[in-house]
C-alpha cells in the first residue's frame, strides 16, 4: 500500500502546523484508531487510488513479492473453497492475481476509493474478491477462524500507528485465520535509512522524540508522498517484527530480506530495505 520513503521527510511537522490544512482532516478524536493524520489524508484522497495502478505499475518490490506470494499460496485446491484475507488490499494488486489462482478473497482496505477501483475490474479464474472497507485495527466484522490464509503486503502493517494497534491488527488475524493457516507479511527496515540521505539524523531525531512523547515510537517517520506533506510509517527492525508475530501466535517459517530498491533477495553483508516473513498460525493451547 505504501512506497518506502525515498528520502524520510524528518523535519516535517505531522501535525500540519504552519500550514493550512486539508480538506478531508478530521479532529483526532474522530480519526480510527491506529490511524495517522497523514494515512487519514491517504485513504481519502481519490486521485491517489484512480492514478495506483500506473504509479505502482514499475515498482521492483510489486513484483518480487508477487513471486514469493505464489511460493506462499500457489492455488487453491480444486473443490475446495479457500479464504484468503488481503490485508490493505488497495486496488487489487494481490487479490485480483490471488482469485485468478482459485482462492475466494475477502479484501480489506479503509479507502473507499481503493476499493471502488478494485470493484470496476473483472475476476479471471475461478476465485472471487469480496471487498470491505474496514480498519485493520478493527476487524470484529470477521467471525473467528473464517479464513485459511493472509496475506499483508507493500508496508501495510508500518502504516498502523502505534506498536499496540500493530499488535492489535495481528491477533484479529490470528483469530480470523484458522490454526495452521499462513500469513504473508511485508515491511520496511528501520536501518535502510542508512542508506538514505540525512538518513542518519532521521533516525537520531525518530529515537530522540521517542523518548519524550509516549505516542511516538523509535522508527516512526513522517514524509512527503504523492501530493501529501505528512504521511505515515512504521520502519521495523528484524527482532520488532518477529517478536510481534511470535506475540501474536504466528510462528515465522521464513524470512527473506529485502533489498533497498526491492528488486530480489540481500547480499550477505548488504543493509535490507525491508522484510518478507511467512507465518504459520500455532494453535491456541501451543
Amino acid at each position: 500500500m505504501s512506497q518506502p520513503p525515498e528520502n524520510v521527510g524528518a523535519d516535517t511537522d505531522p501535525t500540519g502546523a504552519g500550514s493550512e490544512p486539508p480538506s478531508n482532516t478530521i479532529p483526532d478524536w474522530r480519526r480510527p484508531i491506529g490511524v495517522a493524520p497523514g494515512t487519514w489524508e491517504y485513504v481519502n484522497d481519490r486521485t491517489i487510488a484512480d492514478r495506483y495502478d500506473a504509479f505502482v505499475a514499475d515498482t521492483p518490490l510489486c513484483r518480487f513479492d508477487q513471486d514469493v506470494l505464489f511460493q506462499v499460496l500457489p492455488g487453491a485446491d480444486p473443490g475446495t473453497t479457500q479464504v484468503v484475507l488481503d490485508l490493505g488490499c488497495g486496488s487489487g494488486r494481490t487479490a485480483l492475481p490471488l482469485a485468478a489462482r482459485g482462492y475466494t478473497v475477502i479484501g480489506i482496505d479503509l479507502s473507499q476509493s481503493m476499493l471502488r477501483v478494485l470493484s470496476s475490474k473483472p475476476v479471471e479464474g475461478v476465485g472471487c474478491v469480496l471487498p470491505i472497507r474496514a480498519n485493520l485495527v478493527q476487524l470484529d466484522c470477521l467471525a473467528d477462524r473464517s479464513a485459511d490464509h493472509a496475506v499483508c503486503m507493500f508496508s501495510t502493517l508500518g502504516m498502523i500507528q502505534g506498536r499496540v494497534h500493530r499488535r492489535e491488527m495481528l491477533r484479529h488475524v490470528a483469530r480470523i485465520v484458522r490454526p495452521g493457516g499462513s500469513l504473508l507479511v511485508h515491511v520496511h527496515h528501520r536501518w535502510a535509512a542508512l542508506r538514505e540521505p540525512g538518513g542518519v539524523r532521521q533516525l537520531i531525531r525518530s529515537w530522540w522524540r521517542s523518548c519524550g512523547s509516549s505516542s511516538w515510537e523509535f522508527g516512526d517517520s513522517v514524509y512527503a508522498y504523492r501530493g501529501l506533506g505528512s504521511m505515515f510509517l512504521h520502519r521495523f527492525s528484524r527482532r520488532e517484527l518477529l517478536n510481534d508475530l511470535i506475540d501474536c501466535r504466528w510462528q515465522p517459517r521464513s524470512t527473506r530480506c529485502v533489498r533497498i530498491d526491492g528488486g530480489g533477495t540481500t547480499g550477505k553483508f548488504e543493509i535490507p530495505g525491508g522484510f518478507l516473513v511467512h507465518a504459520i498460525l500455532t494453535a491456541e493451547d501451543a
